[in-house]
């Protein structure tokens, strides 16, 4: 494969540009699915998902790569990521179901703050007393959102808590594979694998859908979820992650929106504070790591920050 030309100004710009239009695609998908929760079961609504993906996705790639190249190099890791996306979308079905979009999305977003000290933790680097307090600042955030000790939690709650670490090592193998494999198969693989999860567990679930309404959402979740992420892939290819991070917590006041929109949700005090801190630390975090980059006259390894959808 080629190697990237280095972005400039311009092309960095576009890359903001397709992270926004990924971010809105991801929070429209984030509001369908939870309608979808509870209307659709959580295998069915996958199989939609990947399903278009995964055919998509192969159309484009023998197109521009030919019958060749769609066979992967490195099979192995193409299945554990497959595998950890298949049970990052499940938790994030179930979490649609009893967690509003925008309480969701800002729990979700810790991912980035732990990926970014985990790597520094994995090469062996100093972390700084401003990047941990950036990252407990996160944490916080978070337990304000689920509010342990409120007297209508649910263990339920806790579902977006477990996607935070499945998302983070599904994201911590992307960032692997980025060097390995081309992304555009890695995609198309990713599809086949989660649709072809999806399909053993079709018999047992699988319900007629006789509403509109419901295939229009199957549809969309399957559109917005592969646009989203070639959204991303556009953008990657632009601009450098470090640039871009800041940008993808424009998905929290989106889905914040979505909710409003949808189901006349609105997050309360607490909820809105903890979302708040989440996204300010988020994005300071992500600041921070450019900074150090340049302190240091060295670019760190990028992490391809990649939502879960």
């Amino acid at each position: 494969m080629r190697s990237a030309p280095v972005p400039g100004r311009h092309s960095a710009l576009s890359g903001v540009a397709f992270v926004l239009c990924a971010v809105a695609c991801f929070a429209t998908l984030d509001t369908v699915s939870q309608f979808l929760s509870v209307s659709v079961p959580i295998a069915m609504a996958m199989w939609f998902r990947f399903g278009f993906q995964a055919i998509s996705t192969t159309g484009l790639a023998w197109r521009l790569r030919g019958r060749t190249g769609l066979r992967p190099q490195h099979p192995r890791f193409q299945w554990l990521r497959g595998m950890l996306l298949v049970s990052s979308s499940a938790l994030a079905y179930l979490s649609l179901r009893y967690t509003p979009v925008a309480e969701f999305t800002a729990i979700v977003s810790v991912t980035p703050l732990l990926i970014t000290l985990l790597s520094a933790l994995r090469l062996q680097e100093k972390v700084s007393v401003l990047r941990w307090a950036l990252v407990f600042g996160g944490f916080v955030g978070t337990l304000m959102v689920i509010r342990p000790d409120a007297d209508d939690f649910q263990l339920v709650t806790l579902l977006p808590v477990a996607l935070v670490f499945t998302s983070t090592a599904f994201q911590l193998i992307t960032s692997r594979m980025a060097h390995l494999e081309d992304p555009l198969i890695t995609h198309a693989c990713t599809g086949w694998i989660g649709m072809a999860s999806a399909t053993l567990l079709l018999p047992w679930v699988w319900t007629p859908i006789t509403s509109a309404t419901l295939w229009s959402c199957l549809v969309a979740v399957g559109v917005f979820g592969t646009v989203g992420h070639f959204m991303l892939l556009m953008a990657y290819r632009r601009a450098q992650p470090a640039q871009l991070t800041p940008y993808l917590y424009a998905q929290v006041p989106l889905a914040v929106a979505g909710g409003w929109l949808a189901f006349g949700r609105v997050p309360d005090g607490w909820g809105i504070v903890g979302i708040a801190l989440i996204t300010a630390c988020g994005a300071l975090g992500t600041w921070l790591t450019a900074v150090e980059a340049r302190a240091f006259n060295r670019k760190t390894p990028d992490t391809v920050i990649e939502p879960v959808e």
